[in-house]
């Protein structure tokens, strides 16, 4: 048996050492080895992969990542697993949609395939990258543990450089999603936890010199007439051009240490929802590495209670969405980003909270080209492990890497750090270090968080507050809570001197046959909430902006009672996303008087 083999070792540390994952836990997979995309050509390893559960993590206990191909019929020791054979499963995807009998399952699961790899250039670097998977995903070739990423939402890179063989490899990849003290979310949230490589998986070649990074912006100094590029590059590198042939700017930037910096004095036009222009950015190593981006350049910022776009006071009529798909989970695609951005644009939005995680990179990139402006987000939710140092760690890579994901895209005008999370010494101090962090990785766009409400006092009571350029608030008026007179009262109680956004609210309304026709979890009732809130919102003047809960409905498994079935029913169209609840219509003709306000006010 595996546990007598020379792999295992002996017996007690496969069996008995509760320490197992320790060397298997580096974190080494985070932001510092992110790789600029833009105008690259990434080979896809997306296909069928094979795959098992692995319910005790047997497999890092008997080593699995290096057993060599053997013979079924000749082997005399029993095996518990053959990574060279087995299941399949479809990558990306998220197993609980792959097999009905791996619906509930959290923990660990194996990924193994061969890959062929041939060298294309001399001295080439070669990455693996995967888009996200959740949440603790370990990356082995060739029987070796190459490292290890937290986090379910963001991408991570894995060098295989100079650790490929021409022609046969074999890649392992161990997933667990299990939920945990110490990690972000960790074991209560409110949405499905689904689990696997559920985004890209790619092989992305460079040269030995290359370009590692690109930030390039509006310097938001109130004139929208300097462009700042900031750019990293790898190996031995003097200079590197940027242009942006539409700006008629072709300029060579002389590079230190690494790094590269310009701010050039040119007046672009200005993105904006009505007119979400982009410009074709290029950067290049002389005869070497190339990267492609299409930006927007936009300013916001905040003055006094408002929010300025471009110098104009905007008023953000939104909505959450969450990234799940009744048939799909948290897998998506183009189709379906640009679906929920139109029926966003039907309700007359003009910006969306990507709720509760990051969503995928393309979001931002169409929403960019939509012209629709985003909220994005970090997992810390509800009650985390404020007080410990790797959950911090796990916290600030994940910001990190959102953020250097997508700092180009000017449709992402808000970075929030948290939601609902209670008001802590440890709390304050934890989110306090993520907001400094973000400001320093990116100063410019705003920072926020979804705070709570003291409804003894009612008043918007939250120390972070303080430190944020816009105040999320939740509030369930007419659904958790019941007096819509207490809004008036908590805005005179609270007098903030911020721009207040109410990041959620709403009241469930159930679809179909056994849906109740009157009360609670009825579309008339749901209904109802909806003309209320939109009934009271012009007497909140320190309101400026509205987000409802929820653009769909969605899977969330803590939700059991006889209507919802495992469905947080919120949705203004229901999880089939085509059938539009009776609340839609009347935020749609909500959104589309203030709509016609503001092009009046302008």
């Amino acid at each position: 048996m595996l546990e007598k083999s020379d792999i295992a070792e002996n017996a007690v540390e496969c069996l008995h050492n509760e320490q197992y994952d320790s060397p298997y836990n580096q974190q080494n997979l985070n932001h510092e080895g992110m790789i600029f995309m833009g105008g690259r050509h990434p080979e896809s390893l997306g296909g069928k992969w094979r795959f098992t559960l692995d319910l005790h993590d047997t497999g890092l206990r008997q080593k699995w990542f290096q057993i060599e191909p053997f013979d079924h019929e000749t082997c005399t020791n029993p095996y518990d697993y053959d990574p060279h054979s087995g299941e399949e499963i479809t990558v990306p995807s998220c197993w609980q949609m792959e097999r009905e009998k791996w619906f509930y399952f959290e923990g660990s699961a194996w990924y193994t395939r061969d890959l062929d790899y041939q060298p294309e250039q001399d001295n080439e670097n070669v990455f693996l990258r995967i888009g996200a998977a959740n949440y603790d995903c370990k990356i082995f070739l060739n029987h070796q543990f190459i490292g290890n990423h937290y986090g379910g939402s963001t991408p991570f890179f894995a060098d295989f450089t100079g650790k490929l063989r021409t022609g046969r490899n074999l890649l392992m990849i161990c997933v667990n999603n299990a939920r945990t003290e110490d990690r972000i979310p960790m074991r209560n949230n409110d949405w499905f936890n689904y689990g696997g490589i559920h985004r890209e998986i790619e092989l992305v070649r460079t040269p030995k010199d290359y370009i590692k990074d690109l930030f390039i912006y509006l310097v938001p100094n109130g004139q929208f007439n300097t462009v700042r590029a900031d750019i990293t590059t790898i190996g031995e590198v003097s200079e590197v051009e940027l242009a942006i042939e539409e700006l008629g700017i072709r300029t060579r930037l002389p590079v230190i240490d690494g790094n590269a910096s310009t701010e050039l004095t040119v007046s672009p036009k200005l993105w904006s929802p009505e007119a979400p222009i982009l410009y074709d950015i290029e950067v290049q190593i002389p005869g070497g590495d190339k990267v492609t981006d299409r930006v927007g350049f936009r300013e916001i910022r905040v003055d006094g209670t408002t929010i300025l776009l471009n110098g104009q006071p905007v008023y953000l009529r939104g909505i959450n969405c969450h990234e799940d798909d009744e048939k799909l989970g948290r897998l998506t695609n183009e189709f379906d980003i640009r679906r929920r951005f139109a029926h966003a644009k039907e309700l007359n939005c003009n910006y969306m909270r990507l709720a509760h995680y990051p969503h995928h990179e393309m979001a931002a990139q169409i929403a960019d080209e939509m012209g629709i402006m985003l909220w994005e987000e970090i997992p810390v939710y509800w009650s985390i492990a404020f007080h410990n140092p790797q959950t911090r760690r796990d916290g600030k890579n994940q910001m990190l890497e959102l953020i250097k994901r997508g700092r180009n895209r000017a449709s992402v005008i808000i970075w929030s750090v948290g939601n609902e999370n209670a008001d802590t010494d440890e709390r304050l101090d934890f989110m306090t270090d993520l907001v400094k962090a973000t400001r320093s990785a990116d100063p410019t766009r705003l920072v926020t968080a979804a705070c709570l409400v003291n409804h003894a006092k009612m008043k918007i009571e939250d120390r972070l507050a303080d430190y944020l350029d816009v105040i999320g608030l939740n509030e369930y008026y007419g659904w958790y809570e019941e007096d819509f007179n207490d809004l008036i009262v908590l805005g005179k109680n609270s007098a903030p001197t911020k721009p207040v956004v109410i990041s959620e609210t709403g009241a469930e309304g159930m679809l179909g046959s056994n849906a109740p026709k009157k009360g609670a979890f009825s579309e008339t009732y749901m209904a109802d909430v909806y003309r209320k809130q939109t009934e009271f919102l012009p007497n909140l003047d320190y309101i400026k902006g509205f987000t409802p809960w929820i653009l769909y409905d969605f899977r969330a498994e803590r939700r059991q009672n006889p209507y919802q079935n495992g469905y947080n029913c919120k949705g203004l169209i229901g999880a089939d996303k085509q059938t539009r609840k009776s609340a839609f219509y009347v935020l749609r003709d909500f959104y589309a008087k203030l709509a016609q306000q503001s092009l009046s006010d302008n």
